[in-house]
């Protein structure tokens, strides 16, 4: 594998996947950098390229089970009055787990589901108090993957956010928001 970098920069790159790195890097006169890299380790134990303890940290994620079960929640309740509803499930990383699009939802709720679940995550707020600071910071509304309605709530462990639910389809963001607090409630059973 070959690297190219400007004299002045030096570039690192971490490898995943069992793989110990072993780097050997020459500067050439063009400022030319080369790499190797060792086969496979063949067990798991601490290796020269191990990072310490102290600079890791760790994090809580929501099993893609309990998401089915707070997505089912929120689309039970919305069902349970009438409403056509789509629902997503997202974790702390805003990477979706689950989607439900109910019988007869509207194809835009599909897609804003997802973002008010992405929304409420990132910032750890129902999306409906959310909508309440694009007055104070407008452009808060450009943060890609982000919809600033009523209808997303985040779930939390010990209050730090862990998953977002968002609903989308029904006819106000309060029902929608209501529907996924359901699906949050669900949780603590």
């Amino acid at each position: 594998m070959k690297l190219t970098a400007s004299p002045f920069a030096r570039t690192a790159r971490a490898l995943t996947g069992g793989l110990l790195a072993a780097a050997v890097v020459t500067v050439g006169g063009a400022g030319a950098a080369s790499a190797a890299v060792a086969a496979p380790a063949a067990h798991a134990t601490a290796t020269p390229g191990d990072v310490a303890h102290k600079y890791l940290t760790e994090s809580t994620h929501l099993t893609i089970r309990a998401a089915a079960k707070a997505a089912e929640a929120a689309m039970d309740a919305a069902v349970a009055e009438g409403q056509r509803v789509s629902v997503a499930v997202v974790d702390r990383n805003g990477n979706t787990l689950v989607t439900l699009r109910g019988d007869g939802a509207g194809p835009q709720s599909y897609e804003s589901a997802i973002r008010k679940a992405y929304t409420a995550v990132s910032f750890n707020a129902p999306t409906s108090v959310l909508v309440g600071r694009l007055q104070q910071q407008p452009t808060l509304k450009d943060i890609p993957g982000t919809l600033f309605l009523a209808g997303g709530v985040p779930v939390t462990a010990k209050g730090s956010p862990i998953a977002g639910i968002g609903v989308a389809g029904a006819p106000s963001g309060d029902l929608d928001e209501k529907f996924a607090r359901a699906g949050a409630a669900a949780l603590r059973r």
